[in-house]
């Protein structure tokens, strides 16, 4: 996520990074809990849902931006040795 940070200048938090064993874990939770009914978990619609699930949750949440601060070292960089 640090690349997609800086690229746009925002700040994201862990929500943001999505796994297949993030997605894996919240069904097999879900499945421990008795949502599924005693069926079979399957990627269709289950994992499907569950993805579909998260992009509503993270596209839910504000992002927050930042600008860039230049410092010296930042400066000194663009400057030909001497």
């Amino acid at each position: 996520l640090g690349n997609y940070e800086r690229f746009l200048s925002v700040s994201l938090t862990k929500d943001s990074n999505l796994s297949t064993g993030k997605i894996y874990q919240s069904v097999i939770e879900r499945e421990r809990v008795g949502e599924y009914l005693g069926k079979t978990v399957q990627v269709v619609p289950h994992i499907s849902d569950a993805i579909q699930e998260w992009i509503l949750k993270v596209a839910q949440t504000p992002v927050s931006r930042f600008s860039k601060v230049a410092n010296d070292n930042d400066d000194a960089k663009d400057e030909p040795p001497e």
